[in-house]
């Protein structure tokens, strides 16, 4: 049996297509990435589907979350064999507008403020990044009107600034963060692997050895014994290099000196494989 999965590059035919679900009252999930999928998006789609009617998904290599031209030019992009994991996924629909679609020049660009949550980690080491994030997401809430939206966890900040966003905007959309899915060397699905040389990638395979070995010394030894363990260690690779390590409050990313049974923890990390930057976290309590 031939699989069906629209696809849309404008936005007044997705919304065509929308509002005859609407008037089903049928629930949406959406799912929103950058395209170069891989099973980790794959998952994405399956939980959508197994609690919404329609799964919804976007390719959009965005702009005004790129603080590097060099990144964003550099980003991969393979729209052909996207749309065909999409429709063996059994995505239902998906939306592949241009820039000039999500960003005609009558749309004023919104600047967030996020307080705290937007000037550490990722929003310290990429000035604008979540700003930028926040501007094509909240686009997209407001074309697509989702029940519920899809996120990674690999992207733990980015999906506490979701949430954050969502209670800006007074929405009731469900922002549902889904599970790590790793490869068999353990390093975390990510659409900039593609990138990495086959040196590389053995290489970058090494970040999740690392995390585990931190991950027991904060149990052990503390959280300066473990951070100081990583430091070391990337030091000695003269292909990595140590964008962040940091242990953070699970709930609001406060950097924390210690464990305790009453806070949850996690350990954040961005490092440079070659040029391509890989983060990954790891949950400590």
């Amino acid at each position: 049996m031939a699989l069906l999965m629209l696809i849309f590059t404008k936005i007044s035919e997705l919304t065509g297509y929308l509002s005859q679900i609407n008037a089903q009252n049928k629930t949406v999930g959406f799912v929103p990435t950058m395209g170069a999928l891989h099973d980790g998006h794959v998952s994405l789609i399956r939980y959508s589907k197994n609690t919404c009617d329609y799964t919804i998904c976007s390719v959009f290599v965005n702009p005004t979350q790129f603080n590097d031209k060099s990144d964003l030019d550099r980003y991969p992009r393979m729209p052909e064999k996207d749309a065909a994991l999409l429709k063996n996924a059994y995505c239902d629909a998906l939306f592949m507008p241009l820039v000039n679609e999500m960003y005609p020049d009558s749309l004023l660009k919104e600047n967030y403020d996020f307080g705290y949550l937007d000037k550490v980690l990722e929003g310290a080491h990429r000035p604008g990044h979540f700003n930028g994030v926040a501007q094509i997401v909240s686009r997209f809430f407001d074309i697509i009107k989702p029940d519920k939206a899809f996120f990674g966890s690999k992207d733990y900040q980015q999906v506490m600034i979701i949430k954050a966003l969502v209670k800006q905007m007074n929405s009731s959309i469900e922002i549902i963060a889904c599970p790590i899915l790793r490869d068999p060397d353990g390093l975390a699905m990510s659409s900039r692997n593609a990138l990495l040389s086959k040196e590389e990638r053995t290489t970058a395979s090494r970040i999740p050895q690392i995390m585990k070995v931190a991950k027991n010394l904060t149990a052990t030894k503390g959280i300066k014994e473990a951070k100081l363990f990583v430091e070391q260690e990337i030091t000695t690779v003269p292909s990595m290099k140590l964008d962040y390590f940091e242990i953070c409050n699970a709930d609001s990313l406060n950097t924390l000196t210690e464990l305790t049974s009453q806070i949850s923890a996690i350990a954040l990390i961005a490092v440079y494989v070659g040029k391509i930057r890989l983060i990954d976290n790891v949950e400590l309590n």
